[in-house]
């Protein structure tokens, strides 16, 4: 009786978050190998999903693995599309300060992409409504600012986009923590 009742309590805590560990499933149920065991069991059965290594989630959605490489955030085109300046359909992308191998990983049966940035370059994001939960999203003004980073320019038209919704005086802000070379750049961009 006492595993049906932590099975009740582990599917309450999942609805309530959009992702978590397999740590905290021990401790909830204080047992760590059958925590281990009913995750594996539920993921079979497909009431959860694995995320990355210990970390699950109920929803079927890539953009909850941002939560996974905390501190993080959604950038870049992934971004652009969520401010509603970018059409075309993109793959998730997480700009986070972690030591984490970068590039694509395969995540809930999409492609996700990771980007590792500075610490001292990691700012300029807000929380966004997303679904039923909120996920951290880069601002339009540091978009930008990561998209000249990170090589990664869309075309002339999406940048004419961008330079509508700058706020100049935040992207002015924002380019004093980066040495002059780039601020250049970056300014070069939206003159």
């Amino acid at each position: 009786m006492g595993r049906v009742v932590h099975l009740d309590k582990l599917r309450a805590f999942a609805k309530s978050t959009p992702v978590f560990r397999a740590k905290d499933v021990e401790v909830l149920v204080k047992d760590k190998k059958y925590s281990h065991l009913v995750l594996h069991k539920l993921a079979q059965r497909g009431e959860v999903k694995r995320v990355v290594k210990g970390w699950y989630s109920l929803h079927e959605d890539p953009t909850v693995a941002v939560f996974c490489f905390k501190p993080a955030y959604i950038g870049l085109q992934e971004a652009l599309s969520l401010h509603g300046l970018w059409e075309q359909e993109t793959n998730v992308v997480i700009v986070t300060t972690l030591r984490v191998r970068t590039g694509i990983r395969r995540i809930l049966d999409s492609n996700v992409i990771l980007h590792r940035i500075d610490g001292r370059y990691f700012f300029g994001y807000d929380y966004i409504i997303y679904g039923d939960f909120f996920i951290p999203v880069s601002d339009v003004e540091k978009t930008l600012i990561d998209l000249v980073y990170f090589k990664e320019l869309p075309g002339m038209e999406v940048v004419s986009s961008i330079k509508k919704r700058l706020d100049e005086g935040k992207l002015i802000r924002y380019l004093k923590r980066f040495p002059p070379r780039f601020r250049d750049k970056v300014i070069g961009y939206v003159s």
